[in-house]
Parts: structure tokens; C-alpha cells; sequence
């Protein structure tokens, strides 16, 4: 039962790690930072919409 969660769970935590990556690139005026921004959250999103289809599918 937990092992159905583990892809949604990975790519958004994958995302939020992206996202704190691009942040700190934004932070410091380094080249890339609002493509990672824009990667990492969209791999929050992605994450999220796994974790909801799988829910509504149960």
C-alpha cells in the first residue's frame, strides 16, 4: 500500500528540492535559477496531481 505512493512522493520532493536549488541560485544572481524554479515546481505539481488521481482512484 505505501509502495503505490512512493512515485508521487518522490517527484515532489524531488521538485521541492529543485525549487530550494533555484531559490538559492535566485538568491545569489546565478545564471539558471528560474529554469530550476520553473522545473522544480512543476515537479511539485506533478507530484501532487499523481498523489491526488492515485487518492481519488482508491
Amino acid at each position: 500500500m505505501i509502495k503505490d505512493y512512493k512515485i508521487p512522493f518522490v517527484t515532489f520532493l524531488t521538485g521541492m528540492a529543485i525549487t530550494i536549488l533555484g531559490t538559492l541560485f535566485k538568491i545569489m544572481h546565478w545564471q539558471f535559477a528560474s529554469g530550476l524554479l520553473i522545473i522544480g515546481m512543476t515537479l511539485e505539481v506533478l507530484g501532487i496531481i499523481l498523489l491526488i488521481r492515485l487518492i481519488l482512484k482508491k
